[in-house]
């Protein structure tokens, strides 16, 4: 695994409980589903890929960027802040 691999693995360990504990509590799921659907979602694809830096925006915006997938089938990218 290469390094860069091996730091977006990070930080994507980093960001994913927090998006965890939001579809548990605002969905009243389990763990279990909660966890199926953030990894076998397309936003979790995107995530991986270091390219995209996705993982700069936080949990809470990767946390809205996936209820608006689950319920629109859509993703919707935040224009960059300067």
């Amino acid at each position: 695994m290469s390094k860069n691999k091996n730091s977006i693995s990070s930080v994507i360990a980093m960001l994913t409980p927090g998006i965890l504990e939001l579809l548990i509590k605002n969905r009243s799921l389990g763990l279990l589903e909660a966890s199926d659907l953030l990894y076998n979602s397309q936003l979790y694809k995107i995530l991986e890929d270091e390219k995209t830096k996705l993982w700069r925006l936080g949990f809470p915006i990767l946390y809205d960027m996936l209820e608006e997938e689950l319920t629109t089938g859509k993703i919707t990218f935040p224009e960059e802040q300067i």
